[in-house]
């Protein structure tokens, strides 16, 4: 039983989970918007409020968690610079996740998420 296990398993290993929410987020916080399946959409949404978090707080150990986990360099200067002034007010809810239907071919619940 899975009493109080509280991350989302996605249905992948544990190197394949992080890669895939390593990706995912790196491509949000590229193209502010993505369109995903709606678990997907679920348990990177956590993932994009840490790294948010971390440029706002904006000193060099936050930008070198940030770089570690982001894939590209290019991604965590525009974060530290443009994303954390927009929500330099803002405590939390950066995200937000949008129901869009279900996939043609499995029939998998699909969402937008973007950045508020």
């Amino acid at each position: 039983m899975r009493h109080g296990k509280k991350i989302k398993r996605m249905s992948r290993p544990a190197d394949q989970r992080k890669a895939a929410l390593r990706a995912l987020t790196t491509a949000l916080l590229r193209e502010k918007q993505i369109d995903t399946t709606l678990a997907n959409a679920k348990a990177v949404q956590p993932e994009v409020e840490k790294m948010i978090s971390l440029a706002r707080r904006g000193d060099m150990h936050a930008r070198r968690q940030a770089a570690s986990f982001i894939y590209d360099k290019d991604v965590v200067k525009d974060l530290f610079d443009t994303v954390a002034a927009r929500y330099k007010d803002q405590n939390s809810g950066f995200t937000r996740v949008i129901k869009n239907g279900n996939r043609r071919g499995d029939n998998a619940p699909k969402a937008i998420i973007q950045l508020v």
